[in-house]
């Protein structure tokens, strides 16, 4: 399949993703691996997959924003040992206002990629959409256990949630190009999450999606946002690996259109291939406003509009 799409999608550079106090003295002033983007109001949240923290930024101002511990304990200052432990959260999406959360919650995924990697963290939200309350670790086994009878390997990189529907993004690789959009229904999730010992929940349906390829890579899912009608608008890269742990050179990324039944509607190239892990989108009249972050030695937020494609 060759890319779909005739133009390109040219960035903008809005900001820095640098932090006012790391989360340890050796750690950097910036988010290193910006994994999952959401913004609400004048906030963004991005959760990365090294640390055990969120990071909240402006979005009026390129003040240097703050980080809140997610989970407790530290991670290994080396990049192998810190590989092997962290979380890897890969996705963060809003959820609906449902029991102890009045005014909704953000829900970080992890990737299910190995045994420690199928947690995930409920953060309440106040009227306003700020962080408020503790952070809740939740085992996200009974969503993320099931998939292994579907994908050799697993390896969640975006979540939505649309109506009564909780939508993850399975990537693929070079070697299982597989990229899939799996449907759960949310009640049932939102119940295992304020669960100590949940059942297994299977998806009632997996979407298959063909994004094609670069120079012999694979596009593949890194996040994911939901638009009004049910729409998901992605980002895709083509990283040169052959697995779902390592990683590799990007020679290429993407952001494209599925509707609301799974279906391809249209995928655009980036001007440069930055390695693009959050997205979120928002429609202005007729055109789709999409807020990026992308994760290179320091993590840029950049911006850019394309026409409504449908």
């Amino acid at each position: 399949m060759s890319l779909i799409g005739l133009g390109m999608i040219e960035l903008t550079k809005i900001r820095e993703l640098n932090i006012s106090a790391a989360a340890a003295a050796t750690r950097p002033l910036h988010i290193s691996a910006a994994s999952g983007l959401a913004c609400l109001g004048s906030r963004m949240y991005v959760v990365a997959d090294d640390e055990l923290h969120l990071a909240v930024f402006s979005t009026a101002d390129s003040a240097p924003g703050h980080l809140i511990r997610i989970f407790d304990g530290m991670l290994p200052e080396f990049k192998v040992a810190r590989k092997r432990q962290k979380p890897d959260l890969e996705a963060l999406t809003l959820l609906p206002p449902f029991r102890d959360f009045p005014h909704g919650a953000l829900l970080a995924v992890g990737s299910g990629s190995r045994p420690n990697r199928r947690r995930g963290v409920l953060l309440a939200l106040d009227p306003h959409g700020a962080v408020c309350g503790s952070p809740r670790s939740v085992d996200l086994s009974s969503i993320l256990l099931p998939l292994h009878e579907e994908f050799s390997e697993v390896n969640v990189e975006g979540a939505v949630v649309c109506r009564d529907e909780l939508r993850l993004f399975q990537r693929g690789n070079k070697g299982e190009a597989e990229n899939a959009i799996i449907r759960f229904h949310l009640s049932p999730v939102l119940d295992a999450l304020l669960s100590d010992c949940a059942d297994a929940i299977k998806p009632f349906a997996i979407n298959y999606l063909d994004l094609g390829f670069i120079q012999g890579v694979p596009f593949s899912f890194t996040d994911a946002a939901i638009l009004p009608d049910g729409d998901m608008v992605f980002s895709a890269v083509a990283e040169d690996t052959e697995d779902a742990f390592r990683d590799g050179p990007c020679v290429g990324a993407a952001i494209g259109v599925a509707d609301n039944n799974g279906n391809l509607r249209c995928l655009h190239r980036l001007d440069r291939p930055h390695k693009i892990e959050g997205v979120h989108a928002r429609l202005e009249g007729n055109r789709l406003d999409l807020r990026l972050s992308r994760t290179p030695t320091q993590p840029k937020y950049r911006r850019c509009c394309f026409p409504q494609p449908f």
